[in-house]
């Protein structure tokens, strides 16, 4: 009889280690994979709640400038520092370039304005001034092709015609 109890304490002990090691190896798996869920999650629920439509579109061949307007037609707001990172290309189709960011308007580069700015977010329902220039930009009456994307992965795009 004893030795059956001896026995039986030993299973118990040994079940009892078993689980703990077990607890110990799978909690910090659960763990990383809830946070990583989380993030995912996250980041799904901002793209989905960001949306923007190009308004209205405008180049000059002549001087080689474009000008964009965007609205903010989803639920979430869209922060300048994204605005800032955002990718601009801009030209004739299938010969455009990325431009890059500038305080005051060059060759190569766009700046842009959130009209109706409170906060420093570009708001739902607030609209995106764009300017661009670019030797890129084709002659009077040629394609001319734009595209925007947030650091989100948000992208729209467009085709319109030169004037000038």
């Amino acid at each position: 009889m004893s030795s059956e109890t001896f026995t039986t304490a030993m299973f118990l002990i040994a079940a009892i280690i078993s689980a703990g090691v077990l607890i110990n190896a799978v909690f910090p798996v659960i763990y990383t994979l809830s946070s990583s869920i989380s993030s995912s999650s996250h980041n799904v629920d901002e793209r989905l709640s960001t949306d923007v439509k190009i308004v209205t579109t405008y180049a000059s061949s002549t001087g080689h400038t474009a000008r964009i307007w965007l609205k903010n037609i989803g639920v979430g707001r869209v922060a300048d520092n994204d605005i800032q990172r955002a990718d601009v290309f801009l030209g004739g189709k299938g010969d455009f370039i990325r431009l890059t960011r500038a305080a005051t308007l060059a060759e190569g580069t766009w700046k842009y304005e959130i009209l109706e700015d409170a906060n420093n977010y570009w708001d739902p329902g607030e609209t995106l001034y764009i300017e661009a220039m670019t030797t890129k930009i084709p002659g009077k009456g040629e394609i001319v092709y734009f595209q925007f994307v947030l650091p989100s992965g948000l992208t729209r795009s467009t085709t319109f015609t030169a004037s000038d």
